[in-house]
């Protein structure tokens, strides 16, 4: 084989083309999304202020300790298959295999649904546009930030993610100014909005769990930062940096804005359970101030984050798809990548796979689509499950093998406490995130399937590997460490 031709071939490794302000504004804005800009208020208006503060800083613990057990293992043995190449070497490879698909195909739908919400947005401004115009447009803008680069790729989402957290720290910035009294032109409100009604909060411990799992939709994504790994920059100091650097500041936004939100606006407002960006608590807060055009600066703002959301799911995706096909997980042909060290193949099956289901929506009534959707509700927190397991056995293995845990890139603290306690709370949410079709005067077996379906799809996988290649629990001792 001449020079030419050998330079035709497909390189066998990803380009390691991201910075370490790369990956710490992909984890911090990809949790920075609808679930903080519109789905904060109805948190707010079901378990209270205090309430909504009380589950989204559960949440938010729950994930540091996500994150410093992804940053550990992902510090030291960088891939882009991530959870799953750990859930295989450390658990189980039908393990892998169950957790690799299900994130595959996790963030393949939300590709659908962000081409579905971009759609409904553009139509806020152009009421009479066609919907195939911005389904085409979205789609060209997300890939060609794919196709072109990684460093393409990560110089998009970190202006997406720019946009995004400059907005929630001018919005926390001046929500507190008029809190105090020195913007709006009113008396200081103090905690008034904390004592009315049934407020801090209102409807006990059921409502605060009841919004458990819309806070644990909300910081879904920092788990992206095991993804880049496999592309980043010296991945033993960049990872690190990233996991000690963007939690705090996840939790901060998040708190910080509730924390206003609730401060200025009753939870008894019946705007905050509204779903339309008109009156998105951040519009709401801004319209109190008399910011013209405060929904459509929301409008364009969201609009950005579903790009950045489509831009990230589009990436987690096709690379967890080429890793599964460099395992054998996966047909060899997603495995190949082009001059740039692209997964082609794997990005455009995921593109195609996500505008299937979007198409999905416009026939029988949506329910094909409803119930894609609904399969991929739980995915994202059985990633975190495997997340946990996974590091719970590889500092065991680590240790049993007779390494050294200081010797380690990055350290998370406080194991065996943080990944257990993660598994706890996250089996608490999947298990009970629909208590009420079951405590009901009658078992809605319709909300039960419709909640739940995931898991068995789950199990289906992870059993159905097992059974075919008879594969069992890898011994500790045994555990592959070769970073």
């Amino acid at each position: 084989m001449n020079d030419t031709e050998k330079s035709k071939q497909p390189q066998q490794e990803l380009k390691r083309g991201l910075k370490s302000r790369h990956i710490t504004m992909i984890s911090l804005g990809g949790t920075i999304g609808t679930g903080l800009f519109l789905a904060s208020g109805a948190s707010i208006a079901q378990a209270g202020p205090g309430g909504a503060l009380v589950a989204y800083a559960l949440i938010g613990i729950m994930v540091y300790f996500l994150m410093t057990s992804l940053g550990e293992m992902a510090a030291y043995m960088p891939t882009s298959g991530s959870f799953s190449t750990y859930a295989t070497k450390f658990v189980d490879p039908a393990f892998g295999f169950a957790m690799g698909w299900n994130y595959w195909y996790n963030w393949a739908i939300t590709i659908a649904a962000e081409i579905s919400a971009v759609t409904l947005i553009m139509k806020y401004w152009f009421p009479n546009s066609s919907s195939a115009l911005w389904t085409v447009l979205f789609i060209i803008v997300v890939l060609a930030f794919n196709l072109l680069s990684v460093r393409a790729y990560g110089e998009g989402e970190y202006w997406f993610a720019m946009i995004k957290v400059v907005t929630v720290i001018i919005f926390i910035i001046v929500s507190f100014l008029m809190i105090f009294g020195i913007l709006g032109g009113n008396a200081p409100i103090g905690f008034e909005n904390f004592i009315e009604g049934n407020a801090p909060f209102n409807g006990g411990f059921l409502a605060i769990f009841g919004i458990f799992l819309a806070a644990g939709f909300s910081f879904q994504g920092t788990e992206l930062l095991g993804i880049t790994a496999g592309e980043t920059d010296d991945p033993g100091k960049n990872i690190p940096k990233a996991v000690r650097s963007v939690f705090w500041r996840i939790l901060l936004f998040y708190i910080l804005a509730i924390l206003a939100i609730g401060l200025l606006i009753p939870y008894t407002d019946p705007r905050l359970l509204s779903e339309d960006v008109a009156v998105s608590p951040f519009t709401l807060v801004f319209d109190k101030l008399g910011i013209a055009f405060a929904a459509s600066v929301m409008n364009a703002i969201i609009l950005t984050a579903m790009l950045s959301a489509g831009n990230s799911g589009l990436y987690a995706s096709s690379r967890m798809l080429w890793q599964l096909a460099v395992d054998g997980k996966a047909p060899k042909i997603f495995a190949k990548l082009s001059k740039r060290g692209i997964p082609v193949y794997a990005l455009l099956a995921t593109l195609a796979v996500g505008c299937l289901a979007f198409l999905s929506s416009f026939f029988g009534d949506g329910l094909v689509y409803m119930w894609l959707l609904n399969a991929s509700g739980l995915s994202g927190f059985i990633a975190w499950v495997g997340i946990a397991v996974s590091h719970y056995r590889f500092r065991k293995a680590f240790v049993l093998q007779g390494k050294d845990p200081s010797l380690l890139p990055y350290k998370a603290p406080l194991y065996p406490f943080g990944p257990l306690f993660a598994f706890i709370v996250c089996m608490i949410v999947i298990i009970g995130q629909n208590y009420t079709a079951i405590l009901g005067d009658s078992v809605d077996w319709y909300g039960i399937a419709v909640s739940y379906i995931g898991i068995p799809l789950f199990i289906a996988l992870w059993v159905g590997y097992k059974i075919k290649h008879k594969t069992k629990v890898v011994p500790l001792e045994e555990c592959d460490l070769n970073n």
